[in-house]
């Protein structure tokens, strides 16, 4: 049926619009192909133990990539225990239908285990679904409203937050002091030598960077208050920076979500004279009312969202947080089919919406091809002290960046898979489940 329908394509001269398969939707007697879900693969390592990749793959032979970050071991058994006997045997093409058999009663409206690894699989099935249409995903998303987008830099380290999914400073994979932490230690860079790291980002023409020196403050172990001198030390990596480079750099706080209302207050206020691009989280966003009293008192912009997971906890955030930027994590809020409509939500109210990515390889792929298929993305995330140090020891493609600028790699859906060496490291924890 779908050599007649290319015949048709040919005649007609309709290559670039319509695939054999939608042409042969239209002649009497065609069904579509069901391709059936085979296996479910999962991978982890020991020494990225936050890192979890999923792999699907179809009887047709074809494998979908995707990937959740934090709580790794949890996420690995939702996938084998509870999904795999949900999804295996179905048709990998229904994705809507997919995610909602999916969706966990318990840990539902949150962003836990059981979210993290329907979204890993989500992604995959998005994978699969492009690679099936012989398209990069950005394409079967709408196509692209551009050919590259902004990045702006997280300043981590390469082994930030990496041993467990704890962040706080003895997570941070440095002492404060060291300079030997790999390329681009930007997490020493931010609190020893500001002017440098900021100099060194435009000099890639970088005009964006994300930093976080308030996360040391004696208050942020509780939260509750911070003092006037951890407000001036906190403060004065932003004065440096912009002392020395003026507006050429945007610069964002990030707070994660670790203070009071009072205490961000506090803290929005010292940071409002130096023209903040945003504060991220700068209460714990499961609180969109304290979100929406911090809104009302400063006129830095907030953004943040990355923690939360469904479509009313994104509502609530736009609605009452009156947040400026919601940011998503794809592979903890749900996947490509929850992350679109989030950015709808936002679209809707006139809100730009960001992508998270300070995670893994895969993320970050994904994250790339929805900006570009997105109209309401301004610059998508990345965090040069993972992409340079040591995401391309685990795929065999990246999302290329260039002159400040972010691609998507070569070829249909993400681009990329795992390098296959990874599979024979010792350290290798490898899981299937398959249709019995």
């Amino acid at each position: 049926m779908e050599i007649l329908a290319s015949a048709v394509i040919q005649c007609l001269g309709l290559g670039n619009v319509m695939s054999p398969t939608h042409v042969a939707s239209f002649i009497p007697g065609y069904r579509k192909k069901t391709v059936k879900i085979e296996a479910v693969e999962t991978l982890r390592l020991g020494a990225h133990p936050n890192l979890l990749w999923v792999r699907i793959h179809t009887e047709d032979g074809c494998t979908g990539l995707g990937e959740t970050y934090f709580g790794a071991g949890p996420s690995e058994a939702d996938v084998h225990e509870r999904i795999a006997p949900i999804i295996l045997g179905q048709d990998a093409s229904q994705i809507e239908f997919l995610n909602m058999k999916m969706q966990p009663y318990v840990g539902f409206t949150g962003s836990g285990a059981e979210v993290r690894a329907l979204a890993a699989i989500d992604v995959a099935l998005w994978d699969i679904a492009a690679k099936s249409a012989g398209k990069p995903l950005c394409d079967l998303l709408g196509g692209r409203t551009r050919t590259g987008i902004q990045v702006y830099n997280t300043c981590a380290g390469a082994d930030y937050v990496s041993k467990t999914s704890a962040v706080r400073p003895d997570n941070f994979g440095t002492d404060g002091t060291k300079q030997d932490n790999g390329l681009y230690d930007d997490l020493n860079g931010f609190l020893n030598h500001p002017e440098d790291l900021a100099a060194s980002l435009l000099d890639m023409n970088i005009s964006s960077m994300k930093i976080w020196p308030f996360d040391l403050a004696d208050g942020a172990v509780d939260g509750v208050d911070i003092s006037l001198p951890d407000l001036k030390r906190g403060v004065e990596p932003f004065e440096r920076i912009r002392k020395a480079h003026g507006d050429k750099i945007r610069l964002k706080a990030e707070l994660h979500g670790l203070w009071s209302l009072n205490a961000a207050i506090k803290i929005a206020n010292v940071l409002e004279p130096l023209d903040m691009d945003w504060i991220e989280d700068p209460v714990w966003m499961d609180r969109p009312h304290e979100v929406g009293n911090l809104a009302s008192v400063t006129s830095a912009p907030l953004a943040g969202g990355e923690t939360l997971a469904s479509l009313g906890q994104f509502k609530s955030l736009i609605d009452e947080g009156n947040i400026s930027t919601p940011i998503v994590d794809v592979v903890w809020a749900g996947g490509v089919t929850a992350a679109r409509k989030i950015a709808a939500l936002a679209e809707a109210s006139s809100r730009p919406i960001a992508f998270h990515d300070c995670s893994g390889p895969v993320t970050l792929a994904v994250s790339t091809h929805l900006a570009l298929s997105l109209r309401n993305v301004r610059e998508q995330e990345i965090a040069r002290g993972f992409y340079y140090n040591w995401y391309q020891d685990f795929v065999d493609h990246l999302p290329p960046i260039e002159n400040g600028m972010i691609s998507i790699p070569g070829g249909p859906g993400l681009g990329m898979d795992l390098q296959p060496d990874i599979f024979r490291r010792a350290d290798a924890i490898h899981r299937t489940t398959r249709v019995e």
